[in-house]
């Protein structure tokens, strides 16, 4: 990618200065309206996300395509998208970096709801191909982005409890994606194409919500940075200014240059693909498990994923700022552990043909991995990246996981659950291992 430095924008004329209350009040009105709009804005990406997760039900169900698009053909489609998603964000951290989070994210939810209209149109495996592609790149405009977007606003010291709830909107769009959707493909229109059609109208409302009430920083609307006054080593020059004159090459070297980061990385490349096997497989785990319980049933049972999935990060953020005073591997430690043991034992456990065994098994595997998943990709990841690359920082965190997620994706159509679980127990105790040395390691604002 040629190293072409942004276009800079006059800024506005300077009004009077802002008296200390009015200060005060105008950041705490921008923290909640930023909040909101990027926690919306996050969850209504899986609206589209989740869609090909709720069409294969119908799909392998369908006698005009499913013998086309059979379960290894699915799987092929879902290692394409992540593959996408991958690449995607070592590049839109960076991006956010250089060119702030506004114009990365609204561009990806374009091509995402453009590549769901197309899915939903068409039942050909080149535009399948395609649109997957094109989905997996947008879909990772989000993350990384988002979370540079939120560190704006929030200090180091209040992170871990602010972004641990903030990081609820993935588990929360996983939780309230696949009813949805299937609500309308198998209840309302019973046609999988509804799906796609139904996830792209959602995420176009949230993009123009999106556009009219997000901004990138807290000096776009003449409010002072917040974490100036938290690290008093940090220069009086602006650090956007800074990363926006900086080449991307020195962006990632400094990144990459911290030994934490490639520690996270690591680890979330060991976490991911358990978490993505579930998110885009779970209605057809368990209709394999549980035939007796039919599609509807299939899709609303791995909602006991999802809901556990809500209340992890913002558990495990006011347990990292509280407990361990802004230490974050000690408690993805503890995560990793309970997941481990709680994937060992999924095969043997739901083999009983109980519903409620298998809504209790997801519900412990899914505070576990989102529980982790939240600190390592999010909170900790924005921590250790420098003040102006908290962006590449977190695209590089959340790039070596999504290189995890193809196999999350890909795994499920080839292997049995057997096979498949117990390999995703021990990537998570592995993952434990490898964070164990750095227990702790705090972020260097923590400590000063």
């Amino acid at each position: 990618m040629a190293d072409v430095a942004p276009q800079s924008v006059p800024s506005p004329p300077p009004g009077p200065p802002l008296s200390t209350r009015e200060a005060l009040k105008g950041m705490t009105r921008w923290r909640r309206q930023i909040f909101a709009v990027t926690w919306l804005a996050y969850a209504g990406f899986y609206f589209v996300r989740q869609a090909f997760s709720v069409a294969k039900l119908g799909i392998l169900d369908d006698p005009l395509v499913n013998g086309v698009l059979t379960e290894q053909v699915l799987g092929v489609l879902d290692a394409l998208y992540l593959a996408a998603y991958a690449a995607g964000q070592f590049v839109w951290g960076m991006w956010a970096d250089r060119f702030g989070p506004r114009v990365v994210v609204a561009g990806g939810m374009i091509g995402a709801v453009v590549a769901a209209c197309a899915m939903g149109v068409s039942s050909a495996v080149l535009v399948f191909g395609g649109a997957m592609v094109l989905q997996g790149l947008a879909q990772s405009t989000g993350w990384a982005p988002l979370c540079k977007n939120m560190g704006s606003f929030f200090t180091v010291r209040e992170r871990g409890r602010v972004l641990g709830i903030w990081s609820s909107n993935y588990a929360f769009g996983g939780l309230a994606a696949p009813p949805f959707l299937g609500w309308w493909a198998y209840e309302v229109f019973d046609s999988w194409h509804a799906a796609f059609l139904a996830g792209a109208a959602t995420l176009a409302v949230v993009l123009v919500l999106f556009l009219v009430f997000q901004r990138n920083t807290p000096q776009d609307v003449g409010l002072p940075d917040p974490n100036r006054t938290e690290d008093p080593h940090r220069t009086e020059e602006e650090p956007a200014a800074v990363t926006r004159r900086k080449p991307a090459l020195a962006l990632y070297k400094e990144a990459l240059r911290d030994r934490m980061v490639l520690t996270l990385g690591a680890a979330y490349f060991l976490l991911k693909p358990a978490r993505y096997a579930i998110l885009l497989w779970g209605p057809v785990i368990v209709s394999r498990q549980l035939p007796e319980v039919g599609k509807v049933g299939a899709t609303l049972i791995p909602v006991a994923f999802g809901v556990a999935g809500v209340l992890a990060p913002i558990v495990i953020g006011w347990v990292s700022d509280t407990v361990f005073r802004s230490r974050r591997v000690p408690p993805c430690v503890l995560a990793l552990a309970l997941l481990t043991v709680a994937l060992a034992l999924f095969m043997p456990l739901t083999a009983t043909g109980s519903a409620v065994v298998m809504i209790a098994v997801l519900a412990v595997i899914g505070l576990a991995v989102y529980a982790a998943d939240a600190m390592i990709s999010c909170v900790a990841a924005v921590d250790f990246g420098s003040a102006g690359g908290a962006g590449t920082a977190a695209g590089l965190v959340n790039g070596c996981g999504s290189i995890g997620a193809i196999l999350g994706g890909l795994l499920p159509g080839f292997l049995s659950g057997t096979a498949l679980f117990y390999g995703f127990a021990g990537a998570a105790l592995l993952a434990g291992l490898l964070m164990l040395p750095q227990w702790n390691r705090v972020p260097a604002n923590a400590a000063a």
